[in-house]
């Protein structure tokens, strides 16, 4: 398989900044974790957008996937009860 470049958008580092690091870290080691496999085991596809999305303890990590580009595209990381109000 071939590996994917990652890509964050800009509002991803204004999710993470107020983050503790200890958690920004795992998110960061699970996102560098998509450019080997972009569908790990657990990610789930949310159900009216083309994206996936993936646990980090508490938090979860939105994203799409250009396969054709070979380009995972971060869009959203945020607390679970936050992440998924509003659209960005």
């Amino acid at each position: 398989m071939a590996s994917y470049s990652v890509s964050l958008k800009r509002s991803v580092l204004k999710d993470l900044e107020p983050l503790p690091a200890s958690d920004r870290a795992r998110i960061m080691d699970r996102i560098g974790a998509l450019a080997d496999d972009p569908r790990p085991h657990g990610c789930e596809k949310l159900s009216a957008l083309e994206r996936y999305r993936i646990r980090v303890g508490d938090y979860r990590v939105v994203y799409s996937i250009k396969d054709a580009e070979l380009v995972v595209w971060v869009v959203r990381v945020g607390h679970r009860r936050d992440v998924y109000r509003g659209n960005r």
